[in-house]
């Protein structure tokens, strides 16, 4: 057996195409369109003037970043846990809550969602089901629940809205399968929740088996940044930092902490910019569908849609030709959709203008 037959081999994520050329129209990683709050440059000049912030370790309890978010969604301290984006944070949950999962007892998730899990899953060897999505890419809640299915889990994860449909699940819906699981820990993403979704945060009154997270890669313009977190039970939030603590204390770093801390104490610019791109959104998707696209009703910044007399590669490569780039996923039932981010109204318009052309409208 050579030393490579020793290696661990797995199918990694694949994310979104970064380009290197200029004048791009970048619509394919669901990114913030807007600058970040002016706090955050106020803390980058900050920054600047304090060799600190590189010659010492951070606070591994990021309690700055922490007490900004406690007092924003208004619980304990002990109820965040902070990582290194959401991915980082999701990463844990995996490693931390749904490892002892058996086949007889698998992880739980939809499908067609966030292509993250799978990964994660597989890379920490967590038995897995993929629950199929309704025909209009709703959930069905009742296809969570052990009382209907006869089958037991190790735990649930959704993001909602759904990523890559937009669609957002109804809270009654979330509190269904959260109730009807109470031996599992249930995980809801929220990555996209601040552009007109309800979010799960209330229910954490309700469930000690209820972990919300979200992140500042799209509301808050700070995907550069990479912060994320969780809010969920004392105990919960606990045992991740236990699993955190146990192979690096210090995984977001000082400069993340403060930009971090600045832009979550800065409410009003987030609820403006965020309404900003749900306007721009609605009116996109007018746009869509006087061209004759059909798509889900996104809850997200973005849309997911399909032209029924066009494929998705198509299209696709002729808004690249374009300089416009948007996401597909070259996958069974979905390969002629594309995920379009919302992006200024400017850029919007000129996705419309390319449309119409490749359309021939």
């Amino acid at each position: 057996m050579s030393w490579e037959d020793k290696i661990r081999k797995v199918e990694p994520y694949v994310a979104g195409e970064q380009p290197k050329e200029k004048n791009i129209i970048k619509l394919n990683t669901n990114e913030c369109p807007y600058p970040p709050a002016p706090g955050v440059e106020e803390a980058v000049r900050q920054l600047a003037g304090d060799s600190s912030a590189l010659r010492l370790y951070p606070d591994m309890d990021a309690t700055p970043l922490v007490n900004a978010l406690a007092a924003q969604y208004k619980v304990d301290p002990d109820q965040i846990f902070v990582g290194v984006g959401s991915d980082d944070v999701l990463a844990l949950c995996f490693l931390t809550f749904f490892s002892a999962g058996s086949r007889e007892q698998p992880l739980l998730f939809p499908d067609i969602t966030y292509s993250f899990y799978d990964v994660w899953a597989n890379l920490y060897r967590i038995p897995f089901r993929q629950v199929p999505l309704r025909e209009d890419f709703s959930i069905n809640p009742d296809d969570y629940l052990p009382a209907v299915t006869g089958q037991e889990n190790c735990g649930i994860i959704f993001p909602n809205p759904n990523a890559p449909t937009g669609l957002e699940l109804p809270q009654a819906d979330v509190e269904k399968i959260i109730a009807g699981n109470p031996d599992s820990i249930v995980i809801v993403d929220e990555a996209y929740v601040d552009f007109g979704a309800r979010t799960a945060l209330p229910l954490l009154e309700k469930y000690d088996n209820l972990l919300v997270v979200q992140t500042f890669s799209k509301s808050r313009a700070m995907a550069g940044a990479r912060v994320g977190f969780a809010i969920g039970s004392k105990k919960l939030i606990g045992y991740l930092k236990d699993v955190k603590f146990s192979f690096n204390s210090y995984t977001m770093n000082l400069p993340s902490i403060r930009i971090g801390t600045a832009s979550a104490r800065d409410a009003a610019w987030f609820e403006e910019t965020t309404e900003k791109i749900i306007k721009t959104r609605e009116r996109f998707k007018e746009d869509l569908r006087a061209l004759g696209f059909v798509f889900p009703d996104s809850k997200s910044n973005f849309v997911f849609a399909k032209h029924p007399d066009f494929s998705g590669a198509h299209l696709q490569a002729a808004l690249r030709a374009r300089k416009i780039i948007v996401r597909r996923f070259n996958k069974p039932f979905i390969c002629d959709y594309l995920r379009i981010t919302i992006g200024t109204d400017e850029q919007m318009e000129k996705v419309v203008e390319a449309l119409r052309e490749i359309l021939g409208k």
